[in-house]
């Protein structure tokens, strides 16, 4: 055992807990609570095969399966850089609710710890707007 022991809280996304076995070199993580009791142990087996994937990889996913496949957002806009797990999403969108959403999408990729959002957008479409009584279309 690692003196002093390598551990996690229960609260800690897996990705982030695989990185940190790699990293610190164990194959075993211990997961404690708030006050600091063992609840329960993380194996190396238990998640580094699905959650330990290369950087490339999870940019390759966020490009293809997020930007293009689901937003159907044209190569050259949004710029994904992904370094240990960590994705930024740097561009512009023509809406605020399309970047909102490559954000949510990129952050459920597997291997992903975080997403920095620096997507800037041209309309905001997510705010609603009151019409007056009786009128179906905003008033321009």
């Amino acid at each position: 055992m690692t003196a002093p022991a390598v551990t996690t809280y229960p609260e800690s996304p897996l990705p982030a807990a695989a990185r940190l076995m790699d990293r610190e070199v164990v194959k075993r993580l211990p997961v404690l609570d708030d006050l600091g009791r063992l609840v329960a142990i993380v194996t190396r087996g238990d998640l580094l095969r699905v959650h330990l994937r290369s950087d490339a990889e999870i940019r390759a996913d966020v490009v293809q399966e997020v930007l293009r496949r689901v937003l159907a957002v044209r190569d050259g806009l949004v710029t994904v850089r992904v370094r240990d797990g960590a994705v930024t999403l740097d561009g512009r969108l023509d809406r605020r609710s399309a970047a909102d959403l490559a954000v949510r999408l990129a952050g459920q990729v597997s291997g992903v710890v975080r997403v920095v959002d620096t997507i800037g957008y041209d309309v905001d479409d997510t705010v609603l707007v009151e019409l007056p009584p009786g009128r179906v279309t905003p008033v321009a």
